[in-house]
């Protein structure tokens, strides 16, 4: 923050004093306003914004003391510098406990007083920003999942079902789905939503540090463990603990993941058992199936995460919700800005509405945010998209079928094209088409053996080995 974005609001009774520390503030280039009395300077207060007061102590009316009081009520995050000539040791601490930032001797110095305001300022910032990165941290925890396509209204049935369960939760979907949103989702309408929400990225945290990472170490447990550490299990205690991209763990610490699901315990490196009090919710990106057929994956692992199974739809599969999700964006970002309202064209309305979002909302978050940084007026043309979606043409995404076509083969063409649209997922072809899993692996089946083709062990459903499953179709 600038001298020219700070106000400082100078208070004393003496004329001369007054319009001399004017002119001194105004040419370290605050912005000054003054005040001959105490009354005066609350009702400035009131109007507008003050970063530092500097009042004086002794004043006819209301005291300095009691301005200093009616300062703190009205802004607390204003500091208040405090002059006087008749200065005590008893005077400056109470000042001080009364939440006022120093307190000066007259005659004043220059160098001295100057400085003391600069650094009030400084303190009034740190202030003003920790308080505006609290409220966007809170604004984030509280963010809602934006939609109300049959697929995303699907996908939050499920969590608000799994939510009240101690139950592990696997959640299935692409990069940028917003799986740690649905976490979150399922964390706040749970038993445990009283206590904290420790987010892993599994996949961010070099492998050689995972393990002390998640399970934490006593000092002297490894060279350079000069202190004890606790980690993410205990952190979580008494609340849920999300391991993002759990699909990237090493068999290593797999093993003791299991252990913790199984047992309801751990051990931190060089420590001694301890309880786990944490409720498990798991997200992949992976095929987990695929990969416990490759070995990557322990096949007890996954079916101990994947007791309720849910899968995040991409944004290409949640019909209707693109305006929704621009709509909020443009607000979030307009204001994080201080721009806006703005004003689509129809251009870009048909290009945000016919793009793929390879990249899902994620995409869309940032195309939102660059288009508001980069906008020279309230409306928002083509141009102001990146050049991959400008340049974007939309294909027919329609299944034109002769009448006369066999129910049958109306059936099997739906669920391949629907299975194109995801990319081969067929827990979420299965959700948007509103039919069970294990209904798309026998139709698959029944496809290859009516064509004289061998069965495809890969069109087995993984979730019919473990009955208690849920799955979010």
């Amino acid at each position: 923050m600038s001298n020219t974005d700070v106000t400082v609001l100078v208070v004393e009774d003496d004329r001369s004093n007054l319009e001399s520390l004017e002119r001194l503030f105004a040419k370290e280039n605050y912005r000054v306003l003054t005040a001959p009395d105490a009354k005066t300077a609350l009702d400035l207060m009131r109007k507008q914004r003050v970063h530092v007061v500097i009042t004086d102590l002794m004043m006819p009316g209301i005291s300095g003391m009691d301005l200093l009081k009616g300062v703190k009520t009205i802004a607390p995050e204003t500091e208040v510098v405090m002059m006087t000539a008749y200065g005590t040791v008893e005077t400056a601490v109470e000042a001080m406990r009364t939440g006022a930032y120093d307190f000066v001797e007259k005659p004043l110095k220059r160098m001295q007083i100057t400085k003391t305001v600069a650094k009030a300022v400084e303190k009034a910032s740190l202030i003003a920003e920790n308080k505006t990165l609290r409220e966007e941290i809170s604004q984030l925890k509280k963010r809602e999942i934006i939609g109300s396509s049959p697929a995303n209204r699907q996908m939050l049935e499920v969590g608000a079902q799994a939510a009240p369960s101690s139950a592990t939760v696997l959640i299935l979907g692409e990069s940028g789905t917003g799986k740690e949103l649905l976490a979150r989702f399922i964390h706040t309408r749970s038993a445990r939503s009283q206590g904290p929400f420790v987010a892993v990225n599994c996949a961010a945290i070099p492998e050689t540090i995972l393990e002390a990472e998640l399970f934490g170490y006593e000092r002297g447990a490894f060279t350079g463990a000069i202190q004890r550490r606790e980690g993410r299990f205990a952190q979580a205690r008494g609340g849920t603990l999300f391991l993002d991209e759990v699909g990237e763990l090493t068999q290593a610490v797999q093993v003791k993941l299991l252990r913790v699901i199984q047992e309801g315990e751990f051990e931190p490196l060089g420590g001694r058992t301890t309880r786990a009090d944490v409720r498990i919710v798991a997200a992949t990106n992976r095929d987990l199936h695929r990969e416990v057929g490759a070995g990557r994956f322990r096949e007890d692992l996954y079916y101990r995460l994947n007791v309720i199974a849910i899968t995040c739809p991409p944004l290409r599969a949640r019909e209707g919700d693109v305006p929704l999700l621009v709509d909020h964006f443009l607000q979030v970002f307009g204001r994080r800005n201080n721009k806006g309202p703005f004003v689509l064209t129809q251009a870009v309305v048909e290009k945000l509405a016919n793009y793929s979002w390879p990249g899902n909302v994620r995409e869309l978050e940032n195309t939102i945010e660059r288009a508001v940084v980069l906008a020279k007026g309230p409306q928002l043309d083509v141009t102001d998209l990146p050049r991959q979606i400008a340049e974007h043409e939309q294909a027919r995404s329609e299944i034109v079928v002769p009448i006369g076509t066999p129910l049958e083969e109306i059936e099997r063409r739906v669920i391949r094209e629907t299975l194109r649209a995801t990319n081969g997922d067929k827990r979420l072809t299965a959700q948007l088409l509103g039919i069970a899993t294990r209904t798309i692996y026998r139709k698959l089946a029944e496809e290859r053996a009516s064509a004289g083709l061998p069965p495809d062990p890969s069109l087995t459903d993984p979730d019919e080995s473990d009955p208690g499953a849920l799955a979010a179709s």
